[in-house]
């Protein structure tokens, strides 16, 4: 097993979470029409709580160390092989997503909109991780 870098975590938690910021900024009034413009619902990280925020950030570190434990495990080094895993990886948050739209209702644009946040944030992930060592 590889040892983790901490720094290379750190830093992948920072770009997990402004992937994410940038993505629902761009997708996030499609996201409250999708919802209903429920007023309860953040659509855009400028005007979320920093409760909310800090909670985001702890969410995405959870994330990016497990991701980094696999990658760890798995003996996977450089960007080719990081980048396979991240999409492998990244097929059980949208097949969870495919659920929603299935069993629950869900509109499938709301699910295409999280499924792509999970998908290449994963992948981001994985590459930074996998590069940085």
């Amino acid at each position: 097993m590889h040892e983790l870098s901490y720094l290379a975590v750190v830093m992948a938690t920072v770009a997990a979470f402004v992937f994410s910021s940038a993505w629902y900024m761009v997708f996030g009034k499609a996201r409250m029409k999708l919802l209903g413009n429920n007023r309860d619902t953040d659509a855009d990280v400028r005007r979320v709580s920093a409760g909310k925020i800090l909670f985001e950030v702890i969410r995405s570190f959870v994330v990016v160390f497990v991701i980094a434990h696999l990658l760890a495990l798995a003996g996977i080094l450089g960007w080719r092989d990081a980048a396979q895993f991240g999409l492998w990886l990244g097929t059980f948050p949208v097949m969870i997503l495919v659920g929603s739209v299935l069993w629950d209702k869900r509109p499938w644009k709301l699910a295409a909109i999280h499924a792509g946040d999970w998908l290449f944030k994963i992948l981001l992930v994985a590459v930074i991780l996998g590069v940085w060592r």
